[in-house]
């Protein structure tokens, strides 16, 4: 009997060992570029003569740790940094479906006069940070770089 107690006992360690670097190696996942970390989606807004208003980057993070984002993102054009103020949005994890994940949602209107830069871009980098003190600073990769530049010209 005491055996069986033993191997449970090794057992939930291992798992709980496994379990956690798996979380921890998801929260801290490197990506080469913005949307294979994150799903984003970037929208345009043209007035009522088809001239552009202004842009939105809609960001969608899951993890597992409660770490939340902080309401502030800087985009980099060849360069140059804009800073940007975002709203954020953080729901813990449900009790339903991936029960283990938090939501982090980050949405950022760009300023009018930044479109000019991400139009005229060759490279375009984003960063985000959490309130545990880490930040993610991922470049656009060249399909999503094409495909902001085709909305923004439209």
């Amino acid at each position: 009997m005491q055996k069986v107690f033993i191997a449970f006992g090794l057992a939930l360690m291992l798992l709980g060992v496994f379990g956690l670097s798996y979380t921890w190696h998801f929260d801290h996942r490197g990506a080469d570029n913005l949307s294979d970390y994150a799903r984003i989606e970037f929208n345009v807004s043209r007035d009522g003569e088809g001239y552009v208003e202004g842009a939105v980057l809609s960001l969608w993070d899951y993890r597992y740790d409660n770490a939340e984002l902080l309401p502030k993102a800087i985009l980099f054009t060849d360069g140059a940094p804009w800073d940007l103020k975002a709203s954020v949005k953080h729901t813990p994890p449900p009790m339903s479906g991936d029960r283990f994940k938090s939501e982090n949602k980050l949405f950022v209107e760009f300023p009018k006069s930044s479109l000019k830069s991400i139009l005229n871009a060759e490279s375009i980098r984003f960063r985000f940070y959490y309130d545990d003190g880490q930040s993610i600073d991922l470049p656009l990769n060249e399909k999503d770089l094409a495909l902001w530049k085709r909305r923004l010209r439209w």
